[in-house]
């Protein structure tokens, strides 16, 4: 178990309400002999904790839970007029240079953490990264799930490799402007559901971004569905907490 596991398991425990707002947590000794690790990763834990503001650790009066159990703020369900304008990303500061670029494309079977968005395991589906950079610093990471099936699709007329199968270093192919990749590509897209967390990031979006392993971040989790409540294809954005997410409401 390393700092990532104990905070996930706390996290879980505060969020289902195992662990009360106030109640004070193990010491750091009683959670290193709880989980078999150094007192140095126990007091990680507890750091990362506190960073998310879950917990808050006073000398002398050990570390307590500062949050209440999980619960969800729907911000309601909106069909904006246009969703070709929609912008997916911009940098905060509107002079600043944005780029994007693939980093992975492969295909795999899809492993049973996949069941919670709708994906069966074992699928065969195809994984894309993007990284986001601004000024060259990349700020977000952005991970693309989609069954096999829906990433071989080709729009009509199209020659040559599937779009969603381009490999790392093809040239981008896009679809006309004014037209969403969807309906380009012919999917059946009924609704976007949209999680979004702030917990710490995992090793790959920690390595890809050039922070510590454990850095605290925003999880964005999109699952987009067909009318058949079929998953047609995840996103998961990672990006630090100093970072803003945003949505745009149209009426």
């Amino acid at each position: 178990m390393n700092t990532n596991g104990i905070v996930a398991e706390i996290r879980k425990g505060i969020a289902a309400g195992q662990y009360r707002y106030g109640t004070r947590l193990p010491s750091v000794r009683d959670l290193a002999d709880q989980y078999g690790v150094s007192q140095q990763t126990a007091a990680a834990a507890y750091a990362v904790l506190s960073a998310l503001g879950l917990a808050r650790t006073e000398r002398g009066s050990g570390t307590t839970v500062a949050a209440g159990p999980a619960a969800d703020a729907h911000l309601g369900t909106f069909t904006p007029p246009d969703l070709s304008a929609a912008l997916p990303w911009k940098p905060g500061d509107t002079a600043a240079q944005a780029s994007e670029e693939t980093t992975l494309v492969r295909q795999s079977s899809a492993p049973t953490e996949m069941a919670e968005w709708g994906i069966t395991p074992g699928t065969e589906v195809v994984e894309r990264t993007r990284i986001r950079s601004v000024d060259g610093v990349p700020v977000q990471h952005k991970l693309t799930v989609l069954p096999y099936s829906v990433a071989a699709r080709v729009p009509e007329g199209h020659e040559g490799a599937p779009p969603m199968l381009a490999p790392v270093g093809a040239q981008p192919i896009k679809p006309p402007a004014g037209t969403r990749v969807a309906d380009w590509l012919g999917w059946d897209v009924a609704a976007t559901e949209c999680a979004i967390t702030a917990e710490p990031m995992n090793s790959t979006a920690c390595e890809a971004l050039r922070m510590p392993e454990g850095s605290p971040g925003f999880r964005i989790v999109n699952v987009t569905r067909n009318s058949k409540r079929e998953t047609v294809y995840v996103t998961v954005t990672t990006t630090p907490l100093h970072h803003r997410v945003t949505l745009d409401i149209v009426g």
